[in-house]
């Protein structure tokens, strides 16, 4: 007679595990965080990336702004800069947010006037792979009164590149970082 109870106790509590099974909720926290932590984790690592891109290029937009104040004011004349020297000066400025300072594509010409100061982006439209800057390093900043363009462009790499959906606008995971300024020197002899 025990032996039936235990058995019939044994019949009756089956069904209810299987109610009890399919009403436990204990692991339900883990599978969601399982399925949104991927793209949680993506969006926050866009956001720090778009973040640091935009630091990155108002750094870089300061920086040739106080090196470019060197030649407007005739120091850099007197100081016997040239393209290492400037380049210096603007790495000295970024804080250490672009990797290789020597990556800078430094372009420092004479022009004649404001409205002859075209800005020309020294990388070819349809590069593949690994684009290679198409225009020169050069650097000349004129004598005093004379009117300079200075062109500093930078191939930032991208950390968190969700497919086409990313910052990068050239291959290889990067993106292009300019900045460009024209101004008229200070009459300096």
């Amino acid at each position: 007679m025990i032996r039936m109870s235990l058995a019939s106790i044994a019949r009756a509590r089956r069904p209810r595990a299987g109610r009890a099974f399919a009403a436990d909720n204990g692991g339900a926290v883990a599978v969601e965080f399982a399925l949104l932590a991927l793209p949680f984790f993506a969006i926050i690592g866009a956001i720090l990336q778009t973040s640091l891109v935009f630091l990155s290029t108002q750094v870089l937009e300061t920086a040739v702004q106080d090196a470019s104040r060197l030649i407007r004011t005739g120091q850099a004349k007197t100081a016997g800069f040239d393209l290492v020297r400037f380049r210096g000066e603007v790495c000295n400025r970024l804080y250490g947010l672009f990797p290789d300072c020597s990556g800078l594509h430094v372009r420092v010409t004479t022009v004649n006037d404001f409205i002859s100061a075209t800005p020309s982006v020294p990388i070819s439209a349809n590069c593949t792979d690994n684009c290679e800057w198409s225009l020169p390093p050069v650097y000349d900043g004129g004598a005093g009164s004379s009117y300079v363009l200075v062109q500093v462009y930078f191939q930032y790499p991208i950390i968190v590149d969700i497919g086409g959906l990313g910052l990068a606008n050239l291959p290889g995971s990067k993106r292009l970082l300019g900045s460009t300024t024209v101004f008229r020197n200070e009459p300096f002899s």
